[in-house]
């Protein structure tokens, strides 16, 4: 799993990066820093730290406790991607905060027992910490879900989209509101509404009044159609467009090199690597 994460990233990030940053940005994958010093921190980390991180447990369970190395030690290296640039501010999912304690426990113990030399970096939320699945709105969505119908990619086609609004768990009564405890899947499609609207949760309620629910779903799913529309056009361009991407790999990658290289020769001059 963890080496099929690695492979989605590096064409999520391929096609995002060139989206947002043009030919300077790079996937964590092509910095050979990154896996070095996540070598270094994992011999910093106990076992049972890791084991009782909430993500862990939670695949570990669903894979009938046959879960890897991999993917147990998956948070020390984005410990190690996140200080290697000696970052401050990271912007997380609230499903990632744990992680973030953790990058911070070993920049504190790194510091501690070396030198001063990483920051503490903080997280970063948004207001929707968390998107939650389609299917079952007590879980976030999720891309290894096994039931395809509770989650939506942003490369999903508006047909797609569509049939998994259509099947959203939702309840029996008709009215929108927002009560997440007591109607977690209505607030769950009122949350993702506002999220790619740009509108209040309040805002949405209001002009949602009237509508029932099977048809505040369809509502939903245009919303989300329209938000992703030009971000699966600008996709479908540049999946034509191979050298581009080519480049923003191999330039991305040498500039992310010459900012990681340095701390991480800091990095093994305190350990007392020659």
């Amino acid at each position: 799993m963890a080496l099929c994460s690695v492979r989605k990233a590096r064409e999520c990030w391929s096609f995002i990066r060139a989206l947002h940053k043009g030919p300077a940005a790079t996937p964590a994958p092509q910095v050979s820093e990154h896996t070095q010093l996540s070598w270094i921190l994992t011999c910093m980390v106990r076992l049972p730290r890791l084991q009782h991180l909430h993500q862990w447990k939670t695949k570990a369970a669903k894979q009938k406790h046959d879960g890897t190395v991999g993917l147990l030690t998956y948070p020390v290296l984005q410990a190690a991607d996140i200080l290697c640039y000696k970052s401050t501010h990271v912007p997380v999912g609230e499903d990632q905060v744990q992680h973030m304690e953790l990058v911070q426990d070993l920049a504190r113990s790194f510091n501690q027992k070396y030198g001063d030399l990483f920051p503490l970096p903080k997280s970063i939320l948004t207001s929707m910490k968390k998107v939650k699945s389609l299917r079952d709105p007590s879980a976030k969505m999720s891309k290894s879900d096994p039931d395809k119908l509770a989650t939506v990619g942003i490369t999903d086609s508006p047909e797609e989209i569509v049939k998994k609004f259509r099947k959203a768990m939702t309840d029996f009564t008709s009215e929108v509101t927002y009560e997440p405890d007591s109607r977690a899947g209505v607030s769950n499609m009122v949350e993702i509404h506002a999220a790619v609207s740009g509108l209040s949760v309040e805002e949405v309620v209001r002009r949602s009044a009237g509508l029932d629910t099977a048809r505040y779903k369809l509502l939903v799913a245009d919303a989300v159609i329209e938000k992703f529309a030009p971000i699966r056009r600008e996709i479908e361009r540049l999946k034509m467009d191979k050298d581009y991407l080519k480049k923003v790999l191999r330039v991305g990658s040498a500039k992310a090199k010459e900012l990681a290289y340095p701390v991480f020769e800091e990095v093994k001059k305190l350990v007392g690597i020659l």
